[in-house]
């Protein structure tokens, strides 16, 4: 099953919504059954081993399917990048317990064996809320809040991603947008596939900056590069460990020369994603910075975000 989706929009008002922290974390569905976990990404991929600390989800009940996501907290806000890095490797022992994770549970979908998805979300908050949460550590109940207006400034103020309003009387509807949620966020970010890299001018061998593409109905249509956030050692190493060479272009059309000479094409694989200040009118992204390697997602799943 893949999560339902938040639509981009203006913040609701009225006392029909609920509102939520947008948490900068990981979608996660969390399937408890025959006292086993399972993790699964957006793209229903399986990533319970990056996350051993969850483990103890199955203490909740027998028969539960859960969505939130899981987010790594610096200084009591979520660190995207460093979250990343915990999909890009074994997770030690030490890592786990340096900097555990935390599962922001936000729905139940399913409990003692019965579907939740046609009730409606007040009913499914009240039963999730029933639920023995403070049995696991690494669980927390994502809050909710009346006043979307006063929630949107304190994420702004705390430097956070955003807020997502819910109709209370809403049903779910895995892997779809409809406007029984809402999300509206203080920063764009956008999921791109790389099609190629340009090297370093100072660090031979170095990758100086990526070439960006979102794929449509012609192609992988390229969107810019992003040079901004390449320079450390961990991102160097795991974008090499993951851009595949290939001989020709893979995007749909010429590239103009400044952005592809010197470029090193790659086989379009690779996910990645960047915050940006918008669009140009020529589909380019603005002041994109990388943000990380995004393995929870495969380059069908790209779509170009409103």
């Amino acid at each position: 099953m893949q999560p339902m989706l938040a639509t981009p929009g203006a913040l609701p008002d009225g006392p029909e919504w609920v509102f939520e922290v947008k948490w900068d974390g990981m979608r996660l569905l969390a399937d408890v059954a025959d006292g086993r976990v399972r993790l699964a990404s957006r793209t229903e991929r399986d990533v319970t081993a990056s996350f051993p600390e969850l483990a103890e989800l199955t203490r909740l009940a027998p028969d539960v399917l859960l969505d939130g996501e899981v987010v790594l907290l610096e200084g009591g806000v979520p660190s995207f990048p460093a979250l990343l890095e915990r999909l890009h490797g074994p997770a030690l022992p030490r890592t786990v317990q340096a900097r555990p994770v935390t599962y922001m549970v936000f729905d139940v979908l399913r409990l003692y064996g019965v579907p939740l998805l046609d009730r409606p979300f007040e009913e499914r908050r009240a039963t999730l809320e029933r639920l023995d949460l403070a049995a696991v550590p690494a669980l927390s109940l994502s809050p909710t809040y009346s006043d979307g207006r006063a929630l949107f400034e304190a994420t702004l103020e705390r430097g956070m991603e955003g807020v997502v309003a819910k109709r209370r009387d809403g049903v779910y509807r895995p892997g779809r947008r409809g406007p029984g949620w809402t999300k509206v966020t203080h920063r764009q970010t956008q999921v791109c596939v790389v099609g190629g890299w340009r090297p370093e001018r100072a660090g031979p061998g170095r990758i100086g900056s990526l070439l960006l593409g979102v794929p449509d109905a012609a192609g992988l249509r390229f969107a810019g590069r992003v040079g901004s956030g390449l320079a450390g050692e961990t991102t160097q190493r795991v974008l090499r460990d993951r851009l595949v060479e290939a001989e020709q272009p893979p995007f749909a059309e010429r590239l103009p020369r400044p952005d592809g000479a010197g470029a090193h094409w790659c086989e379009p694989q690779t996910v990645v994603e960047v915050a940006h200040t918008g669009w140009t009118e020529g589909g380019r992204l603005r002041q994109p910075v990388f943000r990380g390697v995004r393995d929870d997602l495969d380059p069908d799943h790209v779509r170009q975000e409103a």
